[in-house]
């Protein structure tokens, strides 16, 4: 109740209040806006009628906190949290179900500004609602109504009281309602009905807005229903504003809001977000020890009992060693252990059933759900290796490196290929220059020994080894294992046959050269290292001797030369000559070795000098005319340079012609002595004495050029001189390139002569007289026909080998009549012919008769052959029909067709 201007206090009617406290609804509260601003809750008791029965999450009441800093911050709280919560819009909810008592129920709710921590309080008392004994079912049934507040009446008009505006408590609706639909809800009126035509409407999500058609309103009566069940996990509340306007459509109340709440229901298990739940957990762990969290949601209201979960663990499996190993916080879902005995090698893997059930785990009223946590046992380093035996035992040949001489195998119960099983050995004693080293195999953890350096067993024939094995990780804390495992290693070394050695080897001496054949130069000796081994002496032989210089005694290893031994040879490299020798035992297997033998050869003075170049050019006249020349010495200092240049005494013409002057101690200078000398091929020999001891000299012919020359003193005939003087080489060469050209011509002129006589010699194919076979021919032979010739007559199927009319001579044509000349000679053919021939003999024929002016024109019959001039036989153009064969009839001709026809014409015509 609150006054304005003066107007009497408005009392709500008793019916309404208790329609309000039957639909579960906070009941209805006034507020005023008072002239003056005051901060606070705007009175210091509450009262509110709610029904007997409470559930956890229902809306109470709407607390009503007036700010005149709309900035403020403010927290609600009450003094019952566990019974009663205020949002942060002023609205009190039950924190659980519970039943109220018959006496009111009082709780305080204070508000505090979070910025100044300024606090308010207010009392508030909740009335159950009263029992209706003598009310009928149908006043029970009552729908609430909801009054449209007063308005203030057009400009102009004198002001009316106004109804103060209404904090409309919300509509809570239960989900998943059976019904029937549509159900009545609230009826919406207005004070003003009675004196116009109102229409009534609704406006907002679940009327005209979508999800549309869910709340709908009688527009004469303002009846507002629902028209099918809700669903809180979709929509949580529904916020419509209603509508008062008359029948033109003119507003005449202003909207009011209406809010209408879901309640939730339990209809929604709990969902695990997975299935199956993976954690791991290390082996020895302490109880306590966090293992996994697994989470499951519900879609109902989690403010209430239906989303409020708990978790627990059905079963376990394995039960072993305790069947509680694990236990879970029933609100966090968070897996611990409670047991200690963790052990990865007896149980590797724990299976846990997890529940969880929503109304708080009530397992009467709650829904639940399940799934699957499996927890892996890690490993953890709680078992040492242990070697599998005290003591390993190995052998290696001697000299032999990279050998794997033992194998040491281990136990380690913990997991394979972890740190905590992979095994490294280390030796602790027995080897002490390092010939041994123990690596580890990856597949199967196990010790190799294996051999690093070199063994000789004239030294050492059995090794002794003291060997560790630990993990790569230390063991864990708590473990009362030694941390390692150790064993010894026995190695025996064989005995093998080894090669022979040179000592020294390479073996250096120093020699002079020319040394002569047969003399001893050294002995070169080899040694055995097998000692324990009964063998004969050894061998010696050559392997490698470039120049052949050398030979070495097979059996005391002396060395002797074969030849002289010569510094300059090419196989002398820096003044040295190696030789490589080889020592052979008789061992099983038979070994060899070898030597090399370095000679440092010294010199001696056995070459004399040479002139360099040996040929030069000058010119005729005096100036210029100077030749540079060089002498040239194999042998080293001290015998060779510096040099002396001397001109011979004879001939008398060349010290009257040339003089030499030396310019340094292996240069000297050729020049002309006199002014002028004809130009030509001149041989000059030159004297050149060494340094050594004794001296060597030696006479070197100069081929000097000499020449015209230019201004410049460049030569101008110097192609003239040249080619005068070629050299003996150049003139055997150029005589062998004319003699296989001769030789080459006459093959070429052989060949053609063969080639034309071959020709002649191809007569025409006729037979003497005594041939019978073309003396007397037989025409009715029908034997083998022409495959039982001798002749080759494909040459007569191939017209391209004819001769064209192109090659006939100039001139030559036929005639019509036979001019008086002699009888030309035919080629007569010869008496053994070749079945190759027929092709010439025709051709050789042709040409006879083409070149014979005797011969009758081309229409005419020609004589292809020639059966000798003894012939009694005359002209075959003799022949006529009255002369042989008159009484014969040749009218059978006229039946072998058109190709017989002039035969037939001819000889078949009867007297004509």
């Amino acid at each position: 109740m609150c006054r304005v201007a003066g107007a009497p206090p408005r009392i709500l009617p008793p019916l309404a209040l208790m329609l309000l406290a039957a639909l579960q609804q906070a009941p209805i509260k006034a507020t005023c806006e008072d002239m003056s601003c005051k901060t606070g809750f705007p009175e210091d008791v509450h009262s509110a009628v709610v029904s007997r029965s409470v559930h956890g999450g229902q809306p109470l009441l709407n607390v009503r906190f007036r700010s005149c800093d709309g900035n403020k911050k403010i927290h609600f709280g009450s003094s019952e949290p566990e019974d009663f919560r205020v949002g942060e819009d002023g609205v009190v909810y039950a924190e659980r179900s519970f039943q109220l008592s018959a006496e009111p129920t009082e709780f305080v709710v204070s508000a505090q500004d979070k910025e100044t921590q300024e606090e308010w309080q207010m009392r508030v008392k909740l009335t159950p609602e009263p029992t209706f004994t003598g009310a009928s079912e149908k006043d029970q049934k009552k729908i609430e109504d909801i009054v449209f507040p007063w308005q203030q009446s057009k400009q102009g008009s004198p002001l009316k009281r106004q109804k103060r505006d209404w904090v409309i408590p919300p509509i809570n609706l239960p989900e998943n309602s059976r019904g029937p639909f549509p159900q009545e809800l609230v009826r919406i009126r207005s004070d003003r009905d009675k004196s116009l035509s109102l229409r009534y409407s609704v406006t907002g999500p679940g009327a005209d807005q979508p999800p549309t058609g869910i709340f709908i309103i009688n527009p004469i009566s303002g009846q507002l229903s629902v028209t099918k069940p809700l669903d809180r996990e979709q929509i949580a509340s529904f916020h419509l504003r209603a509508h008062a306007v008359d029948v033109n459509g003119n507003q005449v109340e202003n909207p009011i809001d209406i809010v209408i709440n879901v309640i939730d229901m339990n209809d929604n298990r709990p969902e695990f977000l997975h299935q199956v739940w993976n954690g791991t957990v290390p082996e020895g762990s302490k109880p306590g020890t966090y293992v996994m969290t697994v989470t499951a949601i519900d879609a109902d209201d989690p403010n209430t009992q239906n989303g409020m979960l708990r978790y627990r663990i059905l079963s376990q499996a394995p039960s072993s060693p305790s069947p509680n190993m694990f236990t879970i916080n029933n609100e966090t879902g968070d897996i611990i252990t409670v047991a200690a005995g963790l052990d990865r090698e007896k149980v590797q893997q724990y299976t846990l059933i997890i529940q969880a059930t929503d109304m708080e785990g009530n397992p009467t009223y709650g829904l639940s759900n399940t799934a699957t946590a499996v927890i892996t046992v890690t490993d953890v380093n709680d078992n040492p290796p242990e070697f599998t035996a005290m003591t390993f035992y190995g052998e290696v040949p001697e000299n032999r490196v990279d050998v794997i001489v033992a194998n040491l195998t281990v136990t380690d119960k913990d997991q394979p290929h972890t740190p905590a099983w992979n095994a490294m050995y280390r030796m602790t004693g027995g080897d002490p220059t390092g010939r041994f080293t123990i690596l580890t195999d990856p597949n199967s953890n196990d010790g190799l020994v294996t051999v690093v350096k070199p063994i000789d067993f004239e030294t050492n024939r059995m090794f002794v080894l003291t060997v560790a094995a630990e993990n790569q990780v230390p063991l864990a804390k708590g473990i009362q294992h030694p941390p390692q495992s150790t064993a010894t290693v026995s190695i025996t070394v064989i005995d093998v046959n080894e090669s022979p050695y040179f000592v020294p080897n390479p073996k250096l001496i120093r020699q002079e050269e020319g040394l002569l054949p047969g003399s001893m130069l050294t002995t070169f000796t080899a040694q055995d290292p097998d000692r324990y081994m009964q063998q004969t002496s050894l061998r010696y032989s050559k392997l490698s001797d470039p120049a052949n210089w050398l030979k070495i005694d097979p059996v005391n290893g002396q060395i002797t030369t074969t030849a002289v031994l010569d510094r300059e040879s090419i196989y002398v490299q820096n003044n040295m000559y190696n030789a490589t020798f080889l020592a052979s035992d008789n061992g099983i297997p038979p070994m060899s070795g070898t030597g090399t033998l370095q000679i440092h050869l010294l010199d001696i003075n056995d070459n004399a000098p040479q002139v360099n170049p040996k040929e030069a050019t000058t010119c005729e006249t005096l100036q210029p005319n100077a030749i540079n020349i060089t002498a040239v010495d194999p042998d080293i200092d001290p015998n060779a340079g510096p040099f002396a240049f001397e001109l011979p005494d004879t001939p008398a013409s060349i010290k009257r012609n040339w003089t030499i002057v030396r310019i340094s101690g292996d240069h000297a200078q050729l020049s002309l002595r006199i002014r002028f000398l004809e130009a030509g091929i001149y041989d000059v020999p030159i004297v050149i004495t060494d340094s050594g001891n004794p001296h060597a000299s030696s006479t070197s012919v100069l081929k000097v050029k000499v020449c015209q020359c230019d201004i410049n003193g460049d030569c101008t005939d110097v192609d003239r001189i040249v080619g005068t003087g070629l050299g003996t080489g150049a003139i055997i060469a150029i005589l062998l390139c004319i003699i296989i050209l001769l030789i080459l011509v006459l093959m070429f002129v052989v060949w053609m002569k063969r080639r034309d006589k071959e020709r002649q010699a191809k007569q025409l194919l006729i037979d003497p007289e005594d041939d019978v076979r073309d003396n007397i021919l037989k025409y009715d032979e029908e034997g083998g026909g022409e495959e039982d010739q001798d002749y080759d007559l494909s040459q007569l199927q191939q017209p391209d080998t004819v001769e064209p009319d192109a090659i006939k001579p100039v001139g030559i044509r036929r005639l019509d009549e036979r001019p008086i000349h002699a009888e030309p000679q035919y080629p007569v053919r010869s008496a053994a012919p070749h079945p190759g021939d027929i092709g010439d003999f025709i051709n050789e024929g042709l040409k006879a008769a083409d070149n014979d002016p005797t011969a009758p024109p081309y229409d005419s019959l020609l004589v292809f052959d020639y059966e000798g001039s003894g012939s009694t036989a005359g002209s075959l153009s003799s022949l006529n029909s009255s002369s042989s064969g008159g009484e014969q009839d040749y009218d059978y001709l006229n039946d072998w067709g058109p190709r017989f026809k002039k035969l037939a014409d001819m000889y078949g015509g009867g007297d004509d």
